[in-house]
Formats: structure tokens, C-alpha cells, sequence
């Protein structure tokens, strides 16, 4: 609603075997929280130079790098001379603190860049909701974010880190 953008996607999730349930609803979080016509999935942990998702211009250019985790310093300074925006979305609790306190002094001279932060109970609510073949439904209102089933709601509130 904040964003005035209403429509249904059906989505196919490709899982790494090595991705977590948690790392795999972080995503499709991300998807509905930035979601818009030319938003993709990339190849995401199978190629180290892709971030989790991007949305690029009708001539190819990317327009929106976002990644989800713990990216690296290099990765992260890829998207940021690449894209016009870049956002990541940390998650892990303790180990994404120790990562934004070891990273974040060497990336926040990019003006065109945001973090932020999904506590542990964020994370766990997402799981829950976890299903073979799942029908959420994502509301973002005047800042409040929920995404849910029929049956469960998780109320998500991502913290700024910085941008």
C-alpha cells in the first residue's frame, strides 16, 4: 500500500542445497518487500558475482542490486559501482552484528546504499511459514510490514542500519 503497488506473482524458487529454510523465506521476503515488473531472481549462490535478486532497465542496466546475508566487502562495492541503488538485508542475529561491525566502516562512503537488519524472531516467523507450495500475502502499511498465510501473520520491522 505505502508504495501504491498491488499484483500477484507466482513465484518458482530455486533452493541451493546448501541454502537454509531461513535464508530461502529472506528472500521471498525481500522479493514482496521490492517487488515490481522487472524484479528477478539471479543465480544467487551459485555465482559469486550476482547478489540474491536485481532489478535491471529495459536496456540492461542494473538498476536495483539487493542481496540478502552477510555479502563480503567486494561484493558489495561490485553492486554499489554497478547498480543505482543497492540493499541488503542482513539476518543471523549475533553473526550478522559482527559482520555490519567489521564491515560497515569500509562501505558506508556509498551514498548509494542501504543495509538493514531481520531480527532472529523475524527470521523464525518466516519459517514457520514455510511449505512446499505456499499462497502469502505481503502488506506494507505506513511502514508496518506483515506477510502471512491464511492462518499466520508475521510482523516484520527491518532496522536501518544505514542509507
Amino acid at each position: 500500500m505505502d508504495r501504491g503497488y498491488y499484483a500477484t506473482h507466482h513465484l518458482t524458487l530455486a533452493r541451493h542445497p546448501s541454502e537454509t529454510s531461513e535464508r530461502l523465506m529472506v528472500r521471498l521476503l525481500v522479493f514482496a518487500l521490492h517487488a515490481e515488473e522487472r524484479l528477478e531472481f539471479t543465480k544467487g549462490l551459485c555465482a559469486d558475482d550476482e547478489p540474491a535478486m536485481w532489478a535491471k532497465s529495459l536496456s540492461g542496466e542494473i538498476e536495483t542490486w539487493i542481496d540478502v546475508g552477510q555479502p563480503d566487502e567486494r561484493r558489495i562495492r561490485k553492486g554499489c559501482n554497478r547498480a543505482g541503488q543497492v540493499v541488503i538485508y542482513a539476518y543471523g542475529g549475533h553473526a550478522a552484528e559482527l559482520w555490519w561491525e567489521r564491515t560497515h566502516n569500509r562501505i558506508t562512503r556509498f551514498d548509494n546504499l542501504q543495509v538493514f537488519s531481520l531480527a532472529p524472531s523475524v527470521t523464525d516467523g518466516l519459517v514457520a511459514l514455510e511449505e512446499r507450495s505456499m499462497r502469502l500475502q505481503c502488506t506494507v502499511q505506513d511502514g508496518q510490514i506483515w506477510l502471512g498465510n491464511l492462518e499466520t501473520t508475521v510482523p516484520i520491522e527491518p532496522f536501518r542500519w544505514y542509507g
